[in-house]
């Protein structure tokens, strides 16, 4: 149970007159096997503060509901083929540019709203206006993560859809650590925040603004999970 800073990532962050310390958590490589409740207290309780808030990746979580597909058991349709073409390739991630992750959209937001989504982002290129499909196609196609060559084995080959009620899985979190809670969407397109608890009273700003250079990191770190930690000055 490591505290482990992930490379080019300082734990220590300053805005304005504060400083936070994000603390990332190394874990074993968790699957769908794994109990929630069990990994919250096993790697959490030997660090956690007084104030402190936990903030987690999505995708462990997605993980834990049985939400990542092997890849190569996704059979997609002719229309994601087709579609996956319209998509731009990040360098970060694949995002909905492969037909697996494409046909996974599809299946989780509905052909409609891709359709939408697409023709939004056609007529807004030429403008210079970036994201726009992901915007229409909704928080279900935007934390679709594909597989990419530096994801912890065996998920380098699967396809993860995002976690079903994020709130409440932060709410749960929360009653069992007695800390706020937040579930983080972190990837080539931005950092967003899923889902926090009731408890979660800080500025969503200032902790979207304080975690921005991703401290978990995207790849195989293997550190799912973060604490959040004000310094104080005194």
């Amino acid at each position: 149970m490591d505290v482990v800073p992930n490379p080019k990532k300082n734990l220590i962050i300053e805005i304005g007159d504060k400083k936070f310390i994000r603390i990332p958590i190394k874990t074993h490589t968790i699957t769908s096997q794994d109990n929630l409740e069990e990994i919250i207290k096993k790697y959490l309780k030997f660090f956690l503060e007084k104030d402190d808030i936990v903030f987690i990746a999505e995708k462990v979580i997605a993980i834990l509901q049985n939400r990542a597909y092997p890849a190569s058991e996704i059979k997609p349709t002719k229309l994601a083929i087709f579609l996956s073409k319209f998509v731009s390739k990040k360098p970060g991630g694949i995002g909905l540019a492969m037909p697996e992750t494409m046909q996974s959209a599809i299946e989780e937001v509905g052909i409609f709203r891709i359709f939408l989504a697409i023709a939004g982002a056609l007529v807004t290129k030429p403008f210079g206006i970036k994201g726009f499909f992901y915007i229409i196609a909704g928080d279900g196609a935007r934390a679709i993560d594909g597989p990419t060559p530096n994801t912890i084995p065996p998920y380098n080959k699967y396809v993860v859809k995002g976690p079903k009620n994020p709130q409440k899985v932060a709410e749960y979190i929360a009653k069992i650590i007695k800390r706020p809670v937040a579930i983080i969407d972190a990837n080539d397109r931005g950092l967003r925040i899923l889902g926090t608890s009731k408890s979660f009273k800080m500025n969503k700003k200032i902790f979207l603004k304080a975690l921005r250079d991703n401290p978990l990191g995207q790849s195989s770190q293997s550190t799912p999970i973060g604490i959040f930690r004000t310094i104080n000055n005194d």
